[in-house]
Formats: structure tokens, sequence, C-alpha cells
């Protein structure tokens, strides 16, 4: 075969029979046109009957990679597909998924790394694919394996430990993390507090001023992605006045760190002279914060309200839901959302298998929180925002929803899926993991496509 300017732009991927597929894919590597496992920005279309339960844009669809896998968390994938999918259970530990057969449903699923590195289970969150390992972390560190070499699908030996040292605490635990373009780890640490009050969640009991809570928690702190044998002592708070943020990432074009912030509890609940049961539901807003260093965002002192579009003194401090005070010195929102809905990630997509519009955007998993009661819950949806020249460029749109399975949620509980991880395949797919049983959609846009379904370039 003749490889001259087989790298031209433009040029078709067809469907001719497997051996002639096999050899045109080692040529292109040959040619240094693909990477291992990453076949351009070009993807096989599968398409479940319903997209597996939820509802996407027209020309999306999706299909699904697994089910019922229990309790999961956050999702990664890697340059070869192989999907890895954190858990949350007394078992804790990683699951690791491989399609061997060309639907992106996975027949092998094989279970590792579990208590020798962490405590505190029920809340391991992060997982990452990143500069040849695989990161994860627990609610006192965080650690990594180098990729295998060999094809193996699970990482051999013990991790090494990055980072550890970290509080353990009982709430908003949870050790999320990303990593920047310049050698950088950035780890989120709750706040293991509603609003720093002397009495937790107490009426009428005021706000600790200032909050000791902050010099270990409610912020992010940053290391060196290429150094072992840190301690949260010797990295360096990077921003702080974070209640607690479950979803963030590094925008690339930006150069800036962006957090999706869990907004306080019980407005309602603990102040029922200042607070309406409606306004308990809707506020405070959830919010996206672009982070640099130094940045404060306020909490526990303040919150945002995203129906005024300004950040109020708290009640614990003095507030009553209209004075800003000292709120006028910290950090307001890039973009905010009714309250409650729990952000749980935070995606930028750099791929280019979706449409011009989404590249650049970011995409959020709202998990759904319990906090609206009585009346009725939100979120359990994939939010999208419009990012240009990586600067927000536009208002949020649902992008995937149904997956609570009902109109009108009434609890948490009563929801039959809940969206928590996101993650970006190789070819530009995203991947939507779900709490309650398990189950991990593969999302694709099916532009023009042949009837094998393999998708064609554009000219």
């Amino acid at each position: 075969m003749n490889t001259k300017n087989i790298c031209t732009k433009g040029i078709k991927i067809c469907t001719p029979p497997l051996s002639t597929t096999l050899l045109l894919i080692a040529v292109l590597l040959l040619a240094g046109c693909l990477e291992p496992g990453h076949i351009s920005s070009t993807a096989k279309i599968v398409c479940a009957p319903d997209n597996g339960g939820i509802t996407l844009p027209d020309g999306f669809c999706a299909t699904l990679v697994a089910d019922s896998l229990g309790p999961v968390r956050h999702i990664a994938v890697a340059p070869n597909g192989d999907v890895y999918v954190k858990t949350r259970g007394k078992k804790g530990g990683i699951i690791a998924l491989r399609d061997t057969t060309g639907d992106f449903l996975a027949d092998i699923v094989k279970r590792f790394g579990d208590t020798t590195v962490s405590i505190g289970f029920p809340w391991e969150t992060g997982i990452a694919v990143h500069d040849g390992y695989l990161w994860a972390s627990n609610t006192v560190s965080v650690y990594r394996w180098p990729i295998p070499e060999d094809g193996s699908l699970v990482p051999k030996g013990k991790p090494e430990i990055v980072v550890s040292g970290f509080p353990a605490q009982q709430t908003h635990a949870s050790k999320s993390f990303t990593f920047d373009d310049s050698g950088y780890l950035y780890v989120a640490v709750g706040a293991p507090s509603n609003a720093c009050q002397v009495e937790e969640r107490e009426k009428g009991s005021p706000g600790m001023d200032p909050c000791p809570i902050l010099e270990l928690h409610g912020g992010i702190w940053r290391f060196r992605a290429d150094e072992l044998g840190q301690t949260q002592q010797s990295g360096t708070r990077y921003a702080t006045g974070l209640r607690n943020v479950v979803g963030l990432d590094w925008n690339i074009p930006d150069h800036a760190l962006y957090v999706m912030q869990h907004g306080r509890d019980q407005l309602h609940q603990l102040y029922p002279d200042l607070y309406t049961e409606k306004e308990g539901a809707e506020l405070p807003a959830e919010e996206m914060l672009r982070l640099t260093e130094g940045a404060n965002a306020g909490w526990p002192y303040c919150y945002y309200d995203w129906q005024k579009n300004k950040k109020v003194l708290s009640p614990e401090y003095g507030g009553d839901g209209q004075k800003v005070g000292r709120c006028s010195l910290y950090l307001d929102p890039v973009a905010a959302f009714p309250g409650h809905w729990a952000p749980d990630d935070l995606l930028f997509y750099t791929g280019k298998q979706f449409p011009e519009r989404y590249q650049g955007g970011a995409f959020i998993a709202f998990h759904g929180s319990w906090n609206r009661a009585p009346l009725p819950q939100q979120g359990y949806n994939i939010c999208f925002i419009p990012f240009k020249e990586g600067v927000v460029s536009g208002d949020y749109e649902t992008f995937a929803d149904g997956f609570a399975g009902m109109d009108t949620i009434s609890g948490p509980g009563a929801a039959k899926y809940r969206p928590v991880g996101l993650a970006m395949g190789p070819d530009g797919t995203l991947y939507i993991s779900d709490s309650e049983k398990g189950r991990i959609w593969r999302v694709v846009y099916t532009r023009k496509a042949d009837k094998e379904g393999t998708v064609r370039e554009k000219e």
C-alpha cells in the first residue's frame, strides 16, 4: 500500500473487509496519523433503542457501557478505551471495564485497589488517567499506578502515594482532584460543616468568626504531580472559602481552574423567620467559580443568591437575605444554578467528535440533593455551558435528562438513576456514570454515518 499523503485533510474512513481495515490502521499508526487507541476524531455509532433510559439533544444517542455495577462515583477512560470507575461502598476500590467485541458494552469486568491504601471507603470519588498513570483518591490520600505496558487491564502491585495526610472527616470527605497543563495536581478538601456554626445545624447558633475549619478544609490545595510522598502541609493552599467541591477541571484556553461548589443547606429550617420554605429550597446557588491562586469564595460568611445576582451575608454572620457587607470582597461565580442541584462533576470538552458549539464548553453532572424537601427535588441531569476562547459565552442548558425516571421527584431515594461522573473517551465521546445502580452511558454525536455505523470525517 502506498502511504504517501495518507494523512491528507478530509480522508474518509470507509468499511473495507476486516483484514484490510486492520492493515489500514497499522499503516496509519506507522505514518503518525493516529495514536494507539484513538482513531482521529471518528467515533463508531452504537445506539441503545431508548438511549439507555435518558433523553439527549437531536443528533446524539447513547449506548450502555455497563449496568448494575453497584454504587459508583467518578470515572476515567484510558487512551485505549478501557474504563475505570471509582466505587462507593464498604469494599471500596476501582472497577476496570474492557470491551473486546466492539459494541462498547464491557465484557470484562475486574475489581481491584481495595483497603490497602484508604479509610472511609463510602466517600471515595476521585479517579483519572493522566500522564501514563491511573490516579485515584480516597478520603485521606491521592495515589497512582503506572498504566500497564503489556496491555493488562488492571495495574500491577501497590500504588504510589503522591499526597497523604488529608484530614479524615465524616462529611464532605471525598478528595476530588484534577491537573493543570503545567505539572500541578489540585485537590479539593471539603469543609465538614454546613455554615461553621458553634453548634452544627442548630437554630440560632452563631457562626464562628473567623472560621477555624478553613485552616485545613474548605479549599483547594496544589501539589507537584511528579513528586511522591507529599503531605497536605507541604502543598499550597491555592484557594479557600469553598464549602464543598466535588467537580473540578482545568480550563486550558483560559489557563485557570474551575470548580463547582455545593451551596449550604437549611436556610428555611434554621431561620424560618428570614426565609420561606420556597426560598430555602431555591437558595443558595450552586456556583461555578473560576479560581486563581489566593482566591476566596466567601464560605461560610456569605452565599450567592442567583435570583438577586449577588453574594449576601449568611444569617449566622448577621445576614438577613439582603445585606452584602463583607461579601463584596469575595469572589463571584461565573455561572450560577438553582439551589441543591448538587454538582458532582465538571468536564471541559476538549474533543472534536461533538459539534463545534460544544467544543471548549463545560459539562456538569448534577446529582440531585435532599434539601429541597418538602418541595420536589431538582437536578438529576447533565447541563452544558458554552465557552468561547476560554470564557463563558452563554446560559446553561440541559444536555441529558430523564435519569430520575419520573417528572416529580419526591426525594433522592426515588430517583432511578443519579448522574455523578463524567469522562471523555479518546474518540471524543462522553461517558456518564450513575451512583444508584452503577449504569454507565457512552454518548456519541450521530452526524452522517454509513450503514456500518462508522462516522465519516468532515471534508
